[in-house]
């Protein structure tokens, strides 16, 4: 089911005829102790860590494609608003979350 997905509030064509819920996924990632040395010598270095940067893509599309499969359970046909946010749940361990307003469009 293709389903619209918009930081917006509006669609553009379309008409919200049905605010259905809040939708929303997430995910929880650890830290490893490998990418933690390697980040470790990167920081002395300088640059970019790319292994952090593949587990924070990979946790923000794990959060949207749930927060996505959140508003087909309910019916939705787009979820508009969507943000995402991140929080410290222990000591090298973060939550990504993703959320928006499942509606109904016309």
């Amino acid at each position: 089911m293709n389903i619209i997905v918009s930081t917006t509030m509006e669609i553009p064509g379309k008409k919200i005829v049905e605010i259905i819920d809040v939708v929303q996924g997430s995910t929880v990632r650890a830290r490893n102790i490998g990418r933690d040395i390697g980040a470790g010598f990167k920081s002395i270095v300088g640059g970019e860590v790319k292994t952090y940067t593949e587990m924070t893509m990979q946790a923000r599309e794990e959060a949207y494609n749930r927060m996505v499969n959140d508003a087909i359970k309910k019916g939705a046909d787009a979820v508009v608003g969507v943000r995402f946010t991140t929080s410290m749940i222990m000591q090298g361990a973060s939550e990504m979350l993703a959320y928006g307003t499942a509606v109904k469009l016309k």
